[in-house]
């Protein structure tokens, strides 16, 4: 079969039907982030944050993970189960964040800080994890980064904005690696500020990857399930929110009384504030890859090794 061939479809075929029979003929699990489009976080087992999705691949019994996310999500899921094969639907999913923090440049910065600890990011490559002595997600970054005596030096990376918040939440200086995400870098601030005028009443829940310009106005800041536990428990009726929109969908169905305000980003022009990477999986994609099972994940045996262990202190400091 052709590439074009496998990418025809009958169009009467119902894909949640199809997604259905092959989870339960593969023993497969599908994971999905909730920044993934509404029908994919609707037919997954586990719908999460970067936290809560590595904490399913690592307990895990089934044969077969299809991750519904981006390609280092499902590369940290087959470095914690080398023996299970990994799908991700479309292996075009990358991360800004994850391909702005090359290995060889890292290598070299760390060069400049020797008998520093180094903190990085879940959102970054095998190879960076692998440099580091412990791995973070946004939920639990200021944790992570306590964890350590307050006068150990510490390089964090790859996320300059998130770095600084933990920074600020511990009063703590830190190394940033230069790096930041391609879609929370861009929301507006003067146009936050003007949608908090016409919403008077509204809270404002930011994720800490975006600038600290935008986290000054925030009434929340979290991570995406934080962004979702805040949503529940507070009283207003009117919240806004800065992250990726994919999140609205499972905070709409948990909210059904609250109106959800997507913060907007800088170009009125285009959806910005939309993760194109994130948007590449499709339905379709995602029953082809159970189907045919590929695209297949595959990280380097020993490179795992080396990258498993800052990935498992994470878990064991987040329990």
């Amino acid at each position: 079969m052709n590439t074009e061939e496998r990418f025809v479809l009958d169009p009467g075929l119902d894909l949640f039907a199809e997604i259905e029979r092959l989870r339960r003929e593969m023993n497969a699990v599908v994971l999905a982030h909730y920044y993934q489009d509404p029908e994919i976080q609707d037919i997954a087992d586990c719908v999460g944050d970067s936290l809560a999705l590595a904490q399913q691949a690592a307990a895990t019994e089934a044969e077969v993970i299809v991750f519904a996310g981006v390609h280092f999500m499902a590369e940290t899921a087959k470095i914690l189960n080398p023996d299970k094969q990994v799908l991700l639907p479309d292996l075009e999913a990358g991360c800004s964040l994850a391909d702005g923090c090359p290995t060889a440049a890292f290598g070299e910065f760390l060069a400049q800080y020797p008998g520093h600890k180094v903190v990085s990011y879940i959102n970054c490559s095998a190879a960076t994890k692998a440099m580091s002595d412990v791995i973070c997600t946004s939920g639990n970054a200021v944790r992570i980064v306590d964890s350590f005596a307050a006068d150990t030096p510490i390089v964090f990376a790859p996320d300059r904005f998130l770095g600084a918040w933990v920074s600020r939440q511990l009063g703590r200086e830190l190394v940033l690696w230069p790096g930041s995400c391609e879609v929370h870098e861009v929301f507006s601030e003067r146009r936050l500020v003007e949608l908090k005028v016409r919403h008077p009443e509204a809270v404002v829940a930011a994720h800490p990857e975006c600038p600290a310009g935008i986290l000054q106005h925030a009434d929340h800041v979290g991570s995406t399930a934080a962004i979702l536990r805040y949503a529940r428990e507070t009283d207003r009726r009117q919240i806004i929110v800065v992250t990726e929109p994919g999140i609205l969908h499972q905070m709409q169905k948990e909210n059904p009384d609250k109106e959800l305000i997507p913060a907007p980003g800088q170009d009125e022009s285009c959806n910005c504030n939309e993760c194109p990477y994130m948007k590449k999986n499709t339905l379709e994609k995602l029953y082809l890859c159970m189907r045919d099972r590929t695209p297949e994940i595959v990280v380097d045996p020993a490179l795992a090794d080396r990258a498993l262990a800052p990935i498992e202190r994470m878990l064991e400091l987040s329990r």
